[in-house]
């Protein structure tokens, strides 16, 4: 991992409303993504998942996997994922995404877009267990794909081409203004891999957290 420019790539802030929302269009160096990519590509226990949508159960179009501490279970629209522990790889990756990003994570949802074909439809990670205002660091490798966001409430829209060794980083009200998504892309034919960052840990420990925040009255 010695080609991880962590700290010294040039980061652009985006400045929507409603949101925080940064990127490192180079921050991985071009070996180095190349060598995550093929090391990701091959260790990884990818599964597809099959989420519930209107009564019906389906599989996602792309592979999936879940790395995190213990405790730090997840899930979306009703499927839950195994965890697997932290390689040696992923452990090092998060300490310089935690060094570039300044925030700290304890789990990674992979994603593997084997083609065009592939894709996530319009959605927020906005699960209970990432917290009223989630965090989430996406690092991409390899083919550059389209990432489209939309503004919930106003006629917004925003996009990004996702490239090889690029960094994005979401916070604020992104997830509960805003909705993204990887289109599918018929001009596409190489796999691309997403990482993405997370904090997630049980709601009640969300909770206790805003208990502990609130005012005291007559303070």
């Amino acid at each position: 991992m010695s080609g991880l420019l962590a700290g010294f790539a040039p980061v652009e802030r985006l400045a929507l409303p409603d949101a925080e929302l940064a990127w490192w269009p180079a921050w991985l160096a071009a070996d180095a993504a190349r060598e995550l990519f093929a090391a990701l590509q091959r260790e990884t226990p990818w599964e597809q998942s099959e989420i519930r949508i209107a009564g019906r159960r389906l599989r996602i179009p792309r592979l999936n996997a879940w790395y995190g501490d213990p405790g730090a279970g997840y899930g979306y629209s009703g499927a839950r994922l195994a965890r697997h522990a932290w390689t040696p790889a992923l452990a090092a990756l998060r300490t310089a995404v935690e060094g570039a990003t300044g925030h700290r994570f304890n789990s990674a949802l992979l994603n593997l877009y084997r083609s065009g074909a592939d894709s996530v439809d319009w959605h927020s990670d906005d699960e209970a267990e990432l917290g009223p205002q989630p965090v989430i660091a996406a690092l991409s490798l390899g083919a550059t794909r389209r990432f489209e966001l939309r503004h919930r409430g106003a006629s917004l829209r925003h996009r990004l081409d996702l490239g090889d060794g690029a960094l994005l980083l979401m916070a604020g009200g992104m997830q509960r203004h805003w909705r993204h998504r990887i289109p599918k892309e018929s001009g596409v034919a190489a796999p691309r891999i997403s990482v993405t960052f997370r904090r997630a840990r049980p709601v009640r420990q969300w909770r206790a957290d805003a208990r502990v925040a609130e005012p005291i009255p007559g303070c």
